[in-house]
């Protein structure tokens, strides 16, 4: 059964958690055919996957496009939390492997989430228009932020998951680009943290 971490601000709904459940049962019955998260985490996939994924979500109203979503993590979560929380958001999620975006669309039907699956390379993609972009081991920031910038609005905000090289990430990108950003630590990694990055330009 699904229980809220300590860490974790403010109360969840027993739909809610029920739905996250059934999140990471889906993941389950699909990793062995499609290795949508590592083996080594399957036995733990509430505490490495669904809750470390849902640390990113914030009240965002327009478009959200998750990048390179894979099995949905945080897209799915950020899918879920969005509906229990009420808010009319335009939830994108954008992933190139065909097998992947099939089970994101079995994540949609089974769980009743209303989310667009783009199944098409980023770079292939018209700008999107995003409020909010999420990214979580995708690649390093520099090229997030090729793939991100071009689908953002002005005041957009990226929130991307980072391990232990952050700030070295951090420094490569600032050579190709111009940005604001905030390092809050991860609820789940004391090595990881989320980027909060926003007014991208290029140098």
């Amino acid at each position: 059964m699904m229980q809220t971490p300590d860490w974790w601000g403010g109360s969840v709904s027993r739909e809610t958690l029920d739905k996250l459940q059934a999140y990471a049962d889906l993941i389950r019955k699909w990793t062995p055919r499609i290795n949508l998260v590592s083996k080594s985490t399957v036995s733990d996939i509430e505490a490495r996957h669904i809750w470390d994924g849902a640390q990113v979500f914030t009240p965002r109203s327009g478009v959200w496009v998750d990048l390179g979503s894979g099995g949905g993590l945080p897209g799915v979560i950020i899918a879920i939390l969005a509906q229990s929380n009420g808010l009319d958001t335009s939830i994108l999620l954008v992933e190139s492997d065909q097998r992947k975006a099939a089970f994101l669309r079995t994540c949609a039907r089974e769980l009743d989430l209303s989310m667009k699956i783009v199944a098409r390379r980023i770079e292939e993609v018209e700008s999107l228009q995003a409020q909010t972009i999420s990214a979580r081991a995708l690649a390093p920031l520099d090229t997030l932020l090729s793939l991100a910038s071009p689908h953002l609005v002005a005041e957009g905000l990226c929130l991307f998951q980072k391990g232990v090289q952050w700030k070295e990430e951090v420094e490569a990108a600032k050579q190709n680009w111009r940005f604001s950003y905030e390092a809050m630590p991860s609820k789940t990694n004391a090595e990881a943290v989320v980027l909060k990055i926003k007014d991208i330009t290029r140098v």
